[in-house]
């Protein structure tokens, strides 16, 4: 236990170094726990209470972020603000990028390339594809899809201290990952080992007009800023640590 604190601690640090060096914000670190949020449509905050919160996005639109894994699994909680979520797709890997989604990239080597995009929009609509390289030669493999992937969609109505909108849970089984080049090639573990740190962005697309006028002040919000009109920039993805228990 000593010896993983001690790499936890010497990788947080190098984390924080490289986040200096990109002027980047702090890494995120995945809290480990023994079973995980297990039921999908449990939507209460109770077994997410020892994981990181991180929020991005404007006022009224508001995006939160929180994670775990487990032995078998990877889980991922998005707490979205809005008060009028729409979607028209109801195909799993249709584009739902076109309209209201949240989405992560998860590169497992560091690499830039072949790392895994999730998205999902307000009806529980998925979309994985497999990114075989980002800008400025943007290549996508939307036939990818991660084995054992399930989701679940809460939508929340609005009071008078909550603008309204939606919960989205993930869970990741690691086994989805082994598909990946950097798992099939030796560059990554999955699952991974306590203190291994892999790569990764959040991001929120929200079309306030609706379907009538999706274009119109379209919101494209990423956790760490891309710098770039594409989400699809690896040189600002920021660690993303598996702690020990």
């Amino acid at each position: 236990m000593m010896r993983h604190a001690l790499s936890l601690l010497l990788l947080c640090a190098l984390a924080s170094v490289a986040c200096a060096q990109d002027n980047l914000a702090p890494s995120y670190m995945v809290r480990r726990v023994s079973t995980g949020p297990v039921n999908l449509k449990a939507f209460g905050l109770q077994p997410w209470r020892n994981a990181q919160v991180v929020e991005w996005g404007p006022t009224g639109y508001k995006t939160t972020f929180r994670a775990l894994w487990n032995d078998r699994d990877l889980w991922l909680r998005f707490d979205i603000q809005d008060p009028a979520p729409w979607h028209t797709m109801t195909q799993r890997d249709d584009h739902i990028w076109e309209e209201e989604v949240v989405e992560i990239f998860i590169d497992l080597d560091g690499t830039g390339k072949n790392y895994a995009e999730y998205e999902i929009n307000p009806a529980n609509v998925l979309c994985d594809v497999r990114m075989e390289s980002g800008i400025p030669n943007v290549k996508s493999i939307v036939e990818w899809n991660h084995d054992g992937i399930e989701s679940a969609v809460q939508l929340r109505p609005a009071d008078e201290d909550d603008p309204g909108g939606w919960i989205a849970i993930l869970r990741l089984p690691w086994r989805g990952f082994r598909s990946l080049p950097a798992v099939k090639e030796g560059r990554a573990k999955s699952p991974p080992r306590p203190g291994d740190a892999w790569r990764f962005n959040l991001y929120r697309i929200e079309r306030p007009h609706g379907p009538a006028d999706p274009k119109k002040d379209g919101i494209f919000a990423a956790w760490s800023p891309t710098g770039t009109p594409s989400f699809h920039n690896p040189a600002v993805f920021r660690p993303l640590i598996f702690a020990p228990k």
